[in-house]
């Protein structure tokens, strides 16, 4: 796997909201298959992207059931979520028209719901 982790400390302080991850996009080669070289920016207009979840949000929340027998007992905020398919370090295929980018420390990433997450590449190793 080409993901590079390079200084993700200052990602440990991020926190993704709700059922998007945040997507690291995939270094493309500059060469066609034939080598022909492309001009930049020609990879970054398709309609399909891929890169690797670096973070992931909760998934999605599920209210709580109203409990109205006892109203001695204290609210509890409590939040449950259904949890997302994805997990960091897998490779994503996404929709670019979906995605969000983003500048943080001087790097690009995106900010994808699940929703526009085709598919995913898992290595099971990480």
């Amino acid at each position: 796997m080409n993901f590079e982790m390079k200084d993700y400390n200052a990602l440990d302080r991020i926190q993704v909201i709700g059922d998007r991850v945040l997507v690291k996009p995939r270094k493309e080669s500059e060469r066609t298959e034939s080598g022909l070289y492309l001009p930049p920016g020609v990879k970054e207009k398709e309609k399909i992207q891929y890169g690797y979840i670096v973070r992931s949000g909760p998934g999605y929340p599920i209210p709580n059931a109203p409990d109205e027998g006892e109203p001695w007992k204290l609210d509890n905020e409590k939040v449950n979520y259904v949890p997302l398919q994805v997990r960091e370090g897998d490779l994503a295929v996404f929709l670019q028209h979906s995605a969000f980018e983003v500048q943080y420390k001087g790097e690009k990433y995106f900010i994808v719901p699940q929703s526009a997450i085709l598919m995913i590449e898992r290595d099971d190793d990480l």
